[in-house]
């Protein structure tokens, strides 16, 4: 499904070196998102899949200037915090909050303490087209307790990222309206281990019209895991300057989610702007030791004014065996 993610937008403005004119003329920046939409399981194999989700998100970010060198920021969610089990409209939605810390200017370089999304690959954010991230959002990095580091390498011109982290377990896990509950290191899984062992490192640079980047993390094993896991991912995108424009991504996890397994991630895909329209195309191959899946999306997004685009996509998945085609349509007004 496509999202809209709005905390990549304040970090480079950080990153870019916007800092002092945040500071200097704006003590606080805010951006947010409207999503309502419908993504539509219209054919399965497993039969009692096939349901239509009519959805709301709404993201709101912000950050606020303390003194010239901290800022407080924060990111809200609106959505529906359950998967859609039969046909839903606009049901489960739960309020939470995505981030939530204090960031350090140290010149170039930013710290940033708190509830954060530690760096780690780019395609479950950036793939083209309505249902372009779905796959490689299995291993987006969210909702962590922690410290980032993110600096410029001078003598090349990239940033180098890191960050130390836990899944989140305090009461910001849960969430108001439609409760999820609170998260415990009790609940398990990789990463969700109270402690401050788990780490992510990412390189970025870009090359003209050519960014790549590439990054390692490792997710120490948590309660019921056999395995603790480590993973790498490269990837690049380009853009040829003709309104074609092309993202690349592989990444592999030993021990994947905590077993004592293997997967690979493949993302290719590529989107085409002329005037108001983008076409997109977008394949995603996950590779593990015991089966293969895949997803293929074609997408058409329109942008009806500089707030406001409605997507289109249709999906075809083959996952743990079924096989399945989706159809989704949403609006998306920003502000």
């Amino acid at each position: 499904m496509k999202k809209t993610t709005l905390t990549l937008g304040l970090c480079s403005l950080w990153l870019a070196g916007g800092t002092a004119a945040f500071a200097q003329e704006a003590r606080f920046t805010w951006e947010g998102s409207l999503e309502i939409g419908v993504d539509s399981t219209v054919d399965a194999d497993d039969s009692s899949a096939e349901l239509s989700d009519t959805y709301l998100t709404l993201e709101a970010a912000f950050e606020a200037a303390l003194t010239d060198r901290i800022s407080v920021f924060g990111e809200l969610t609106l959505e529906s915090v359950t998967d859609a089990e039969d046909d839903r409209a606009f049901e489960d939605l739960g309020l939470y909050l995505n981030e939530l810390g204090l960031r350090f200017a140290f010149g170039e370089t930013f710290v940033s303490v708190g509830k954060i999304s530690p760096v780690f690959a780019v395609a479950w954010d950036a793939a083209p087209g309505f249902f372009g991230t779905t796959l490689a959002e299995d291993y987006e990095l969210s909702e962590m307790i922690g410290v980032s580091v993110d600096t410029p390498v001078s003598a090349s011109g990239g940033t180098l990222s890191f960050a130390a982290f836990y899944a989140d377990d305090t009461a910001l896990s849960d969430s108001i309206g439609h409760r999820r509950g609170q998260n415990s290191a009790d609940d398990g899984g990789v990463g969700n281990t109270g402690e401050l062992n788990n780490f992510s490192i990412q390189y970025t640079q870009a090359f003209g019209d050519t960014e790549a980047w590439i990054g390692a993390r490792h997710l120490s094993a948590g309660t019921g895991d056999v395995s603790d896991e480590t993973g790498i991912v490269a990837g690049l995108t380009h853009d040829f300057g003709n309104g074609f424009d092309m993202i690349g991504e592989v990444a592999h996890f030993n021990g994947a989610g905590g077993a004592d397994a293997d997967a690979t991630y493949v993302t290719f895909g590529g989107a085409y702007g002329v005037e108001d329209w983008t076409f997109s195309a977008v394949a995603t191959v996950i590779d593990t030791d015991e089966d293969t899946d895949s997803m293929l999306t074609l997408g058409v997004d329109r942008a009806i004014n500089e707030q406001l685009e409605v997507n289109f996509g249709v999906a075809r998945f083959d996952v743990g065996g079924e096989k399945s085609t989706a159809v989704g349509l949403s609006a998306v007004l920003s502000f």
